[in-house]
């Protein structure tokens, strides 16, 4: 078995010799140095105009690959769970059309918000630019983005504002009647987008949901939800301690010199 360094090498040349690659990007925990020795290879391709997945197959390695827009058509627009010299390797389709125009929105603060599986706040499109700031790139020319500050305004305000719905909701409706499952998929959901907040507040990106709680300093809603009972009265408390945590970090990464805030 070739050593990390040739495994990789021979892997990108293959993939960028591919019709309509620009650029190869390493991703994920191994660009982030937070890997361990069995992680995932994460490599991003990125095309311009078109990519034809077929490509991709030819070149012969087992596993499968997948067709353009499979994995739901949205900013995550397909790829590929292939097996490389005993390695796992996860090729992302990235178009750099998408990208480009997610990039011009991000600097005016607009982004939008997709369902994606095992995401429990859904992924925002300024995904893709969380990418390519953390991502090595191997082949190619990519943007670096920085975060844009009226992105982190933006940003902050609705994912908040969507988590306090939620929260009200959750107390109001779920909790109201003692729906045990339903308050605390609601209240999960809502600590996920409290975090994106907190995470935007700060101009810090995000690039899925693993660390998104210990990230943004809300740990301790682990604990809260360790340590509940099943009556009404007491999921109404347990929402609103956790919002009220919630609520204290994001004023906190808001504004820092300040112990009172809007939130």
């Amino acid at each position: 078995m070739p050593d990390d360094e040739e495994f990789l090498d021979r892997v990108v040349a293959k993939l960028a010799g591919l019709p309509g690659v620009t650029a190869i990007a390493l991703g994920g925990s191994r660009a982030q140095g937070t890997h361990q020795a069995d992680s995932d290879w994460d490599l991003g391709i990125y095309y311009r105009n078109t990519f034809d997945p077929q490509d991709l197959r030819d070149l012969g390695w087992s596993g499968e690959v997948f067709e353009l827009g499979a994995w739901g058509g949205g900013i995550f627009n397909g790829g590929a769970w292939l097996q490389i010299d005993g390695r796992k390797v996860d090729v992302h389709y990235r178009d750099l059309a998408v990208i480009e125009r997610v990039i011009a929105e991000a600097e005016v603060g607009q982004f939008t918000i997709e369902p994606l599986m095992f995401h429990l706040a859904g992924i925002p499109s300024y995904l893709l630019l969380a990418e390519l700031a953390f991502a090595q790139v191997l082949h190619g020319d990519l943007p670096r983005p920085t975060y844009p500050p009226e992105l982190q305004q933006q940003a902050a305000t609705r994912w908040w504002n969507s988590a306090d719905l939620l929260f009200g909701y959750a107390e109001t409706s779920s909790a109201s009647s003692g729906r045990v499952t339903q308050c605390l998929g609601l209240l999960a959901q809502a600590t996920m987008m409290a975090a994106h907040a907190v995470m935007a507040a700060e101009g810090r990106w995000v690039t899925n949901e693993k660390r998104l709680l210990p990230d943004a300093g809300l740990s301790s809603v682990d604990d809260l939800l360790l340590d509940f009972g099943k009556a009404p009265e007491d999921l109404a408390s347990l929402i609103r301690s956790t919002r009220n945590v919630c609520s204290s970090r994001l004023a906190t990464a808001t504004n820092p010199d300040e112990s009172h805030s809007r939130w």
